[in-house]
């Protein structure tokens, strides 16, 4: 037995240090205020206005929880932090927006093994500023310490969103018909998927992050920390426009283009994606080269520069093509939707995540 005092700091947990991450991150939260957050940070919980919804007919919550997944590793090697954030946001917020709801509120938690301060500030800062993009509030959230568990430089982060959409107003497979058109929405790099085949690729050739690429025309560690696009907003300024008519929407997040697009397909029809109607960025190439990875695998596990695609009506496809490329967002007629063919080559996919709907048949090859 010790003869000496064990004390909740000596057993690593730093509380004066949790209270100073709050202060440095307060000002970036309150950025992120909507007029339907009531209180302000430091609560048990966090208060929002639901009388908001009562202009609603038949409001229908939408709710959203994901992470980063092992891109966290790139940024503590690294130790730029502010950058994550994105991701977090982009990877909750546009699950949800898909399916024409708005984003209404976020909450965030970090588990780590230390609690710096300013590393936990610089964390929330970019969650925060991925907030404002999304038009959403950052109501809340917890910083939890636990050595021994995680490393005194290690940490992970989570998070949840709700939103709202107006039943009538609802996207998804019901709406989607014969000869309806795909719009894809670039992806901004790698997003926040695939990063153990990614990572394992860089660790089997010996590459270091700080390596300039010229392929990239920057060095591998910037590459891979490139943020995720945050889509919330422009796919709600595409939804409500009125002379735009969409459909369905898909996040291409893990599992890649083909099964994230199926999830939001009918049975009996199928989605033709045109290979050829673009070319991945650099870091897509270099990973399938580098690695030596097989086309195959690399399509069910990375976006290929593909973020997100909205399945609209075909006469309002160059429309929608236009609206986006106004808002900063590069995008272009990806393939179209038909009836379902019978099942008779590698290249289709039909069942994803549990959902058995419709079908996506990928065509082609990228240009050289």
């Amino acid at each position: 037995m010790s003869d000496q005092p064990i004390t909740y700091a000596g057993a690593g947990v730093d509380v004066e240090a949790g209270d100073r991450a709050v202060t440095l991150m307060r000002d970036w939260v309150a950025k992120t205020r909507r007029p339907e957050v009531v209180g302000g940070l430091g609560g048990f919980a966090g208060l929002f206005d639901a009388t908001a919804l009562q202009a609603y007919r038949r409001p229908l919550l939408a709710t959203s929880t994901d992470g980063v997944g092992t891109k966290v590793q790139i940024a503590q090697r690294l130790d730029l932090h502010d950058t994550i954030g994105f991701d977090l946001v982009g990877m909750v917020v546009d699950d949800i927006v898909v399916c024409g709801a708005e984003p209404l509120f976020m909450t965030d938690y970090i588990a780590c093994g230390a609690v710096v301060p300013e590393r936990i500030a610089a964390i929330v800062k970019g969650i925060a500023q991925a907030c404002v993009v999304a038009g959403c509030a950052l109501l809340g959230g917890e910083t939890a310490e636990h050595p021994g568990l995680l490393g005194p430089t290690e940490y992970d982060v989570a998070g949840a969103a709700t939103g709202v959409v107006e039943a009538d107003d609802l996207l998804g497979p019901d709406r989607v018909r014969d000869g309806d058109v795909l719009v894809a929405m670039a992806s901004s790099g790698l997003h926040s998927n695939g990063y153990s085949l990614v990572r394992r690729v860089i660790e089997v050739a010996g590459w270091g992050l700080e390596r300039h690429v010229d392929e990239l025309g920057r060095t591998l560690g910037e590459e891979l920390l490139e943020p995720t696009r945050v889509y919330a907003a422009d796919v709600l300024d595409l939804a409500r426009a009125a002379d735009i008519d969409v459909h369905a929407v898909s996040h291409v997040t893990g599992g890649g283009l083909a099964a994230n697009l199926a999830r939001v397909l009918p049975r009996g029809l199928e989605a033709l994606v045109e290979r050829g109607t673009w070319t991945p960025a650099p870091v897509f190439s270099l990973v399938r080269e580098l690695g030596r990875v097989p086309v195959p695998d690399l399509e069910r596990t990375l976006n290929l520069g593909v973020g997100m695609i909205a399945v609209v009506a075909a006469a309002d496809a160059d429309a929608a093509v236009r609206r986006l490329a106004a808002r900063g967002v590069p995008a272009w007629v990806l393939g179209l939707v038909r009836p379902q063919q019978p099942v008779d080559a590698d290249d289709v996919t039909q069942g994803s995540k549990g959902v058995d709907g419709g079908a996506v048949r990928m065509l082609g090859a990228h240009p050289a």
